[in-house]
């Protein structure tokens, strides 16, 4: 049996551990203390000093408490991606409200801004937009911005996969009124799970990390007011988190390594594309994804099956939240007719190993054998 190639496993170096023992030799176990500040202030100096963040025990948690701050509520709707993984939507069910699921556009995956458009002329009473910036590649963030502020409807940046990457400058997790971030295992870095939200606004982040620590009032004794919820990181993931904070640049610059690796070998495949992104936009190439045209005799699966004789890990794309049977009742919004595009980048994508401790033989061995189902 041939070593396990990961699709995108954790990478850990010698600094994460500093931190996380310097918490067991001061007893800094329980969450909360110097390393959860520590982080907080290593991701707002790296987004950019005007933003600020709480962290959170997963970016699930984030996209939860920031719907709370935006007001939704039981019944209310919300606008979401449908191309995307679960977490994005569920927080709008745990609340109550009701997802309207909204297609994606070729050029990036992500969401259809003439999609998002259509959604709120059908909806005019949606109370927030969820915006998924999919595989690491921002979605159109300035045309969602635009409509957002058209409608009045506040607009939540899930930027769980896009750490590092850049939309014409800016960071992503920068674009919403609120932005969430995700470091859950297999992400560009990780703290095994945990999650930050973002926020221009101070007072959001002070109201997330209220809540996150039990919406405890400022009383001697144990005085609550409002339900709150135990999603505060602890400050042993986040000394992991400081740690991996040294090493994000170099993370993303091995993705893209991994990338361009890719696009060389597969460029003589016609059949075959990557996952796109605008000009203006750096994806962080947290996963590099392969498309394959309609008219190849080439399936996803057998490429999959191919890699995982040789044990080497792939993964489908996503399945759309409005394929998924928990979300079978949620309208769903497209301008395309017939089939959406998000099932077609379903039915004919796959995630190709983007692991950046993968050496030049595991790439060799991945590009030959994906080469080797066309018959290259």
């Amino acid at each position: 049996m041939n070593k396990r190639i990961y699709l995108s496993s954790p990478t850990m170096h010698d600094g994460e551990m500093r931190f996380v023992q310097e918490a067991f030799d001061t007893n800094w176990v329980a969450p909360l203390g110097k390393n959860v500040d520590g982080f907080e202030e290593d991701m707002q100096r790296y987004l950019g000093g005007d933003v600020y963040v709480a962290a959170l025990s997963a970016g699930t948690a984030a996209i939860h408490l920031g719907l709370i701050i935006l007001g939704v509520k039981r019944d209310d709707e919300v606008i979401a991606s449908s191309l995307t993984f679960a977490a994005s939507v569920n927080p709008i069910t745990y609340l109550g409200a009701k997802p309207v699921l909204v297609d994606s556009e070729e050029d990036t995956w992500n969401m259809d801004p003439k999609a998002l458009r259509k959604a709120l002329e059908e909806h005019p009473q949606a109370k927030a937009v969820v915006a998924v910036n999919l595989y690491g590649v921002p979605a159109k963030l300035q045309e969602i911005q635009e409509i957002c502020r058209e409608k009045g409807i506040p607009l939540l940046e899930d930027a769980a996969e896009s750490l590092g990457s850049l939309y014409h400058g800016e960071k992503t997790g920068r674009f919403g009124d609120i932005g969430i971030l995700s470091f859950n295992g297999n992400k560009i870095i990780t703290t095994s799970g945990g999650g930050m939200l973002v926020s221009k606004n101070e007072d959001v982040v002070k109201k997330a990390r209220f809540l996150s620590t039990q919406a405890r009032e400022p009383a001697r004794h144990y005085e609550h007011k409002e339900i709150g919820f135990n999603y505060r990181m602890s400050n042993i993931v986040a000394g992991i988190g400081r740690g991996q904070m040294q090493y994000l640049d170099e993370h993303v610059r091995l993705k893209r390594q991994i990338r361009r690796q890719y696009e060389e070998a597969f460029r003589d495949l016609p059949e075959v594309s990557l996952n796109p992104h605008e000009e203006g936009a750096e994806p962080n190439e947290w996963l590099t994804c392969m498309l394959i045209r309609p008219d190849s005799d080439v399936k996803p699966l057998q490429i999959m099956e191919a890699l995982e004789r040789l044990n080497i890990e792939t993964r489908p794309i996503w399945k759309p939240m409005h394929l998924q049977p928990v979300y079978r009742d949620a309208d769903f919004i497209q301008v395309k007719d017939g089939m959406s595009v998000a099932e077609d980048i379903f039915n004919r994508g796959l995630c190709l190993p983007s692991d950046i401790k993968n050496t030049k033989e595991d790439m060799e061995l991945i590009i030959r054998t994906v080469r080797g189902v066309f018959g290259k």
